[in-house]
């Protein structure tokens, strides 16, 4: 080839975009995923159970880190801080959201300290007692808790969780003095109700359901906006209660630190999407009272985000929850 041929074809080859060689080489070693839950709580299953799906999709291995405390602070604080090359991702929620309406003095804020790349599913919450418990329907606890003089307790797995905040709800609409008792996590709700230190709970689907098939604890409703195929004869406590503040599903997504490369984003994107549309991950999901949702963009679930910030803002103020 001559050499002037040759400098002809130079910037042809220069105005290829890097991305290509990006997508090409990522990943070329594991990815780490943070749970801000403790291992064996419903979402931390989730993680680890789409975890070998997404690593099939992606050809590299992903491993599973718990980082636990302050209601998912901890772990949120720990993603946003780590390198934004993709190879460090949070299993972020409307739970995070939360703990950032209650306080807007945190200095990370999920909306613009994170790239969204999946919403992945969605979880109501159930309201659960002891299986032994003498409460067979939500009005028994109802008028144990007027009849109680302020003695009954109701568990979560922290200030601001889901289980918290669905309990403030079913708490707040009915008048009742009850106090909140917060534990190390979800996986604690279990055994102080069978302890009998709390008298009823709403853990996540994905924690509480087992437990219910498993024949520890007996559901009284969920929270969802309609039954659970896993559990048709439980009640909506929106059927009992005529009150659409009482629906609320918890939804879980993957995240990634700003500035991550927008062709790593679209690439763990695709494998999310991917994973999620595997049959026997969608049917573990669904066993556990799931519902598979997966994004259909990054950009939709940035959207999505927004929208879901406001909703629990507005829960947040109603219910008077706060930090303190």
């Amino acid at each position: 080839m001559k050499r002037r041929d040759f400098l002809k074809i130079v910037p042809i080859i220069s105005a290829f975009p890097i991305q290509s060689i990006a997508q090409a080489n990522f990943p070329d070693k594991p990815i780490k995923t943070i749970s801000p839950y403790a291992a064996g709580g419903g979402p931390d299953v989730q993680l680890r159970q789409v975890s070998p799906y997404l690593g099939e999709a992606l050809k590299q291995t992903i491993i599973v880190e718990n980082k636990v405390g302050a209601g998912g602070v901890l772990a949120t604080q720990f993603v946003a801080q780590s390198a934004p090359d993709g190879y460090t991702l949070l299993l972020g929620s409307n739970i995070q959201l939360v703990q950032k309406i209650m306080k807007p003095e945190l200095s990370i804020n999920p909306l613009i300290d994170f790239v969204p790349i999946s919403n992945m599913y969605s979880s109501p919450t159930v309201m659960v007692v002891a299986a032994d418990s003498p409460y067979k329907k939500v009005e028994d606890v109802i008028n144990a808790a007027k009849a109680s003089s302020g003695t009954m307790n109701y568990s979560s797995g922290g200030i601001g969780t889901s289980a918290h905040i669905a309990g403030a709800t079913f708490v707040a609409l009915n008048n009742l003095k009850v106090s909140h008792i917060p534990l190390k996590g979800s996986v604690e709700i279990a055994a102080s109700l069978l302890r009998g230190d709390t008298q009823f709970a709403f853990p996540i689907a994905g924690t509480g359901v087992p437990l219910v098939k498993g024949g520890k604890l007996r559901a009284l409703a969920v929270t969802s906006r309609n039954r659970l195929s896993q559990l048709p004869d439980v009640p909506t406590l929106n059927e009992i209660m005529k009150n659409d503040l009482t629906i609320q599903e918890s939804w879980f997504g993957m995240w990634a630190p700003i500035k991550t490369p927008q062709d790593r984003i679209n690439i763990l994107f695709q494998a999310i999407s991917k994973a999620l549309a595997t049959p026997a991950l969608k049917t573990a999901y669904e066993d556990a009272g799931n519902i598979i949702t997966p994004s259909q963009s990054p950009q939709a679930f940035a959207a999505y985000m927004n929208s879901e910030n406001k909703k629990w803002a507005e829960i947040i103020r109603l219910t008077g929850i706060s930090a303190d």
